[in-house]
């Protein structure tokens, strides 16, 4: 087989890896964030929705914009072994990559939680604490 063949095959091997990989991670955070849009913006389903879908966006372009720079194939791929060797790394950083993005956006997920809850607690009225009844 001619070795541009093997970098062909290795392209379509690394292309849908990152891009299923990119649609998995992206499907869960913003599956699971809803529920922090839900409670930083206080049951404003449509907004909650709208920022959600917003992050989404941004973290579909951002993932895939960083996947399709580190496309690029250096070596000359001559054989299966080689292809493996060299996409383990590729897929492999691209993975850690992922996980990195999904802490970020979860640390974010929190403190906006965080911030909101904050916010609540400086709105709610303060009530004097009620006289225990001695019996």
């Amino acid at each position: 087989m001619n070795p541009t063949d093997y970098n062909l095959i290795a392209y379509c091997i690394y292309l849908p890896v990152m891009l299923l990989l990119t649609w998995y991670v992206a499907h869960t955070l913003f599956k699971s964030g809803k529920t922090f849009m839900l409670e930083i913006f206080h049951n404003k389903e449509d907004i909650a929705n709208a920022t959600n879908k917003l992050f989404k966006t941004g973290f579909y372009l951002l993932n895939l914009g960083f996947g399709l720079v580190i496309l690029e194939i250096y070596q000359t791929v001559n054989n299966s072994r080689s292809m493996i060797e060299v996409l383990s790394p590729k897929i492999g950083g691209f993975s850690i990559y992922l996980g990195m993005m999904l802490f970020i956006n979860l640390f974010f997920f929190f403190r906006g939680r965080k911030a909101s809850r904050r916010r609540m607690q400086a709105t709610l009225p303060l009530v004097p604490p009620t006289p225990h009844s001695q019996a």
